[in-house]
């Protein structure tokens, strides 16, 4: 295929990546914006494997792998309940970065093959940068993921593991690695030269991936998630100069950017500092001092107590969390919602940035239920809005309804903006029970005079307001 139009081609593939993500950016494009994104996607593969020669056994080792690769993805899509997406998300960067950490090794390996050698067989000093950049990242994001994932699937404690002097380790070895890189680009790169300072490298940031992610409390979860999307892109962009391919090159570039982006959004929306999250864990002193459970008497209500509460209402905001995706409640939610539209009340739902386990999590829930848009509203449009509701219906959004963030300067939310569901007349929480949320942090909402605990599974529990109704 002629030179000009692989670089065109490239050129449309990045222009369709730019407009997917445009897409994404609002539910009523979103579905337009996966096609944008798959359109490109297939126009980038097939323009690369144009550039292959015909080899049977290269044809056979991509067609393999992409059989298992696809297959392994439709079975994963199918069967991953949304619940758990977040973790899912981690797994998949997690492979981004091993991919990126494989292919700075095949390069340094042969990098005749790259076409990264000189005349004299030596790999050029600027892909020795390209290739201790991507392997570092490409490190970093793999076993951070896998730690992110491991804490989000359960396997290991969402509680931080603060390790002594841990910010003093994490600085040597960033200063190692520092160190090692500059020595790895002045040496001719050669295996028998400085070319063991590569694997160095690769193993100090498998080593600060596990450290920087460790003490990443539960409630930092979602900057997380975002923060490895931002590697995972850099570590694809940093792979688009070694290969000289211009499309994974800005895709990299385009996920980079808009990871490190959405993350200053997350922090943002918790009134955190990006560097502390990267550089201690949160919660870490609440975690064991959560163990202490407040004593004091709730209110419990009943699906009849809330219907007919919620019958008689003018406004109801609703406020879902991960109780509801755990439940998968979206539906019976909806149901709700519909109900008590027809008996004249007027239903609106409220968003805080981080509820759930990841950016977005609960406009993709009730997108699947068929909410319509404009009900849908972020905590900046809503949260006036309290005051002059006559219900706030709680559905696990434990964290991001806590009003110790705002009257409790002790609190490790302290400062972190939240739904303020405790303006509302009169509140309905839905929880299994009265235990503290993901960040391990008390929500004494449970115990104030205008709130009414429904203690149950979430589905079960809209379903049974619905039949009350």
């Amino acid at each position: 295929m002629n030179a000009n139009l692989v670089a065109l081609l490239y050129l449309v593939s990045g222009v369709l990546f730019i407009l997917a993500l445009r897409g994404l950016s609002n539910p009523e494009t979103a579905r337009r914006g996966n096609q944008y994104g798959m359109i490109g996607m297939a126009i980038a593969i097939g323009v690369t494997l144009t550039l292959l020669s015909f080899n049977p056994m290269i044809i056979g080792l991509i067609a393999g792998g992409a059989l298992i690769g696809g297959g392994a993805g439709v079975v994963i899509a199918r069967r991953i309940p949304m619940t758990a997406m977040p973790q899912l998300v981690a797994a998949f960067h997690s492979l981004v970065g091993l991919a990126a950490v494989l292919v700075a090794a095949a390069a340094f390996l042969s990098p005749e093959a790259f076409g990264i050698a000189d005349a004299a067989g030596q790999i050029k000093a600027i892909s020795r940068v390209e290739m201790a950049l991507g392997a570092a990242i490409g490190a970093i994001t793999f076993s951070g993921s896998v730690i992110a994932f491991a804490k989000l699937n359960g396997n290991m404690s969402g509680a931080p593991i603060l390790l002594p002097f841990r910010h003093v380790i994490n600085i040597a070895i960033a200063l190692a690695m520092t160190g090692l890189t500059v020595a790895f680009v002045l040496s001719d790169g050669a295996a028998s030269g400085g070319g063991h300072l590569l694997w160095y490298i690769t193993a100090l940031a498998f080593l600060i991936g596990f450290l920087l992610i460790i003490p990443i409390g539960g409630a930092d979860m979602p900057v997380v998630v975002s923060m490895l999307n931002s590697y995972s892109g850099w570590a694809a962009a940093a792979l688009g100069f070694t290969l000289e391919n211009t499309a994974l090159l800005i895709t990299g570039a385009l996920v980079g950017s808009s990871g490190a982006i959405l993350s200053y959004i997350m922090c943002k929306g918790m009134n955190r500092s990006f560097i502390s999250v990267i550089l201690g864990g949160f919660g870490g002193d609440t975690a064991a001092a959560s163990g202490e459970t407040e004593t004091r008497p709730v209110k419990q209500g009943s699906a009849d107590d809330a219907a007919f509460i919620m019958k008689n209402a003018g406004r109801v905001i609703i406020v879902p969390g991960y109780g509801m995706a755990v439940a998968q409640a979206q539906h019976a939610l909806k149901e709700l919602a519909d109900v008590l539209k027809e008996e004249g009340v007027d239903v609106a739902y409220a968003i805080h940035p981080v509820a759930g386990r990841m950016p977005g999590h609960m406009n993709v829930l009730l997108a699947e239920a068929n909410v319509p848009y404009d009900e849908v509203f972020e905590l900046e449009d809503i949260n006036s809005e309290f005051s002059n509701a006559d219900v706030a219906f709680v559905i696990g959004a434990n964290d991001v309804t806590n009003p110790a963030a705002e009257d409790d300067p002790s609190s490790p939310i302290y400062g972190m903006p939240v739904l303020k569901v405790w303006n509302a007349k009169t509140v309905f929480f839905i929880k299994r029970s009265l235990g503290s949320g993901y960040a391990g942090v008390e929500n004494p909402l449970f115990f104030r005079d205008n709130t009414m605990m429904l203690l149950g599974d979430a589905k079960k529990m809209a379903e049974e307001i619905v039949k009350a109704l």
